[in-house]
């Protein structure tokens, strides 16, 4: 079929995926609210705005804390990342009134959580739609 390739259809595209990212992000910070002691936040309308600020920092400020911890991550195997994911969880709950997070283990964990919604719902998503062809 016709694919547009206009800015407009480009833009149409893309509102969706952020608002769906958005809320599985939002779910994953509610799920590690539940599942890891030190994750708070204060409400409902919390939780979508510290996902929409997690979502600010993940897109902005953790490709420069990704870059500027390289040779740490390399060391490591990979495991610095863990921090840099939790370090961008805790850079979010500072910006974010209402979030919060007590610890830099709590940070990490709430991560692994939220990234791992993400996964799932990744996955699910695919499933799903290889279902409907």
């Amino acid at each position: 079929g016709f694919v547009a390739h206009t800015p407009e259809a480009r833009y149409g595209e893309s509102v969706p995926r952020f608002i769906i990212h958005w809320l599985v992000t939002a779910l994953g910070l509610w799920v590690a609210t539940r599942w890891v002691s030190g994750v708070h936040v204060a409400s409902g309308g919390v939780l979508l705005v510290a996902a929409l600020v997690l979502g600010f920092v993940n897109a902005f400020i953790r490709p420069l804390l990704v870059l500027l911890t390289l040779p740490f991550t390399i060391l490591t195997l990979g495991l610095f990342y863990l921090v840099v994911n939790g370090a961008a969880i805790g850079l979010a709950a500072a910006l974010g009134p209402g979030f919060g997070v007590a610890t830099l283990g709590s940070a990490i964990l709430g991560a692994l959580v939220v990234g791992l919604v993400s996964v799932l719902f990744l996955v699910l998503n695919r499933r799903f739609l290889k279902g409907q062809k």
